[in-house]
């Protein structure tokens, strides 16, 4: 499966930006999907995922502040970032476990870029 990731930019603090992430393929609804994202100098970390039945999880960090979210009809899911912090700063990725219950990734977007400026 082709993810493309949009909706990446600059904004300052306590700003918001939504990312999509466009899948390829017809059954969409069965796969399971998350958002991970690499800062520099850092290691790649889950930032959320949501199962194919629509159940979510977070990163410690995020909780609260980010939502996933899917659109089974448009092949699309969306992280949605409010109240953004400079330590959000990093390149997310989309991403496609290869299940509900296994998070190795079957799949990786090509990365979308925010930045979030003090």
């Amino acid at each position: 499966v082709q993810l493309v990731e949009s909706g990446g930019g600059l904004v300052q603090a306590g700003g918001s930006l939504r990312l999509s992430c466009v899948a390829s393929g017809n059954i969409f609804r069965l796969y399971a999907m998350a958002w991970y994202r690499q800062a520099p100098g850092k290691q790649r970390e889950l930032v959320a995922g949501i199962s194919s039945s629509g159940s979510t999880n977070y990163a410690d960090s995020v909780k609260g502040r980010f939502t996933i979210s899917r659109d089974n009809a448009k092949n699309t899911v969306y992280l949605q970032m409010n109240s953004l912090k400079p330590e959000d700063t990093a390149v997310y990725y989309c991403a496609r476990p290869i299940s509900n219950s296994n998070s190795i990734v079957a799949s990786w977007g090509q990365g979308t870029q925010v930045t979030v400026s003090s």
